[in-house]
């Protein structure tokens, strides 16, 4: 946490609230997700690549040297007994990975979604400001009183609904003005 003599209270409540929005997505994780991602950490540390390399050398040693000692050994070259294990092991490992990135891509969600909301706030709070400062303009009398059409539009808040309309349609009236679909490449 940070020092609360050099942050202001709204800086510490936002980042409390961030670090709540953490504390909650991994109280909420399942006993497995919660295996997942410590088997995931597991798998990725150095100290994982060392153990595995020295398996792999010590099977492949073991083995040959067993071979050119003239005992049978249970996995002679090519090793097919270690290539099926490394096979099944990088699909575990994949699937490990595959499982904590959508886990980690649910609290990414959530942190969009809340910088969504907040940003549509801001917006609402800039227009409402925007047009108070219009509004005390007009009152002063020292301030000579004229129209401001920018700042007018400014003072009226975005409509969510309208904004995400335009959104899905504006890549279709770009398409719509290229003979072939497409924009021209940039150079």
């Amino acid at each position: 946490m940070t020092d609360t003599s050099t942050s202001p209270d709204h800086v510490e409540q936002t980042i409390e609230a961030v670090a709540e929005l953490q504390r909650e997505h991994h109280r909420r994780a399942t006993p497995s997700q919660k295996a997942v991602v410590q088997l995931t950490a597991l798998v990725g540390r150095p100290r994982f690549i060392l153990a595995l390399t020295t398996a792999l050398v010590f099977w492949v040693g073991l083995n040959a040297a067993g071979r050119l000692a003239g005992y049978a050994v249970p996995d002679p070259p090519p090793f097919n007994y270690l290539q099926a294990a490394a096979g099944v092991a990088s699909v575990y490992v994949a699937l490990l990975i595959l499982i904590t990135q959508r886990h980690e891509n649910q609290l990414a969600e959530a942190g969009d979604q809340l910088a969504l909301e907040l940003a549509i706030l801001n917006e609402q709070k800039s227009a409402k400001v925007i047009a108070l400062l219009e509004e005390m303009r007009r009152d002063l009398p020292t301030l000579p009183n004229r129209s401001d059409q920018e700042a007018e539009a400014l003072a009226q808040p975005a409509d969510p609904q309208a904004v995400l309309q335009a959104l899905r349609t504006t890549p279709n009236e770009i398409r719509e003005t290229f003979p072939d679909g497409q924009p021209p490449a940039e150079a």
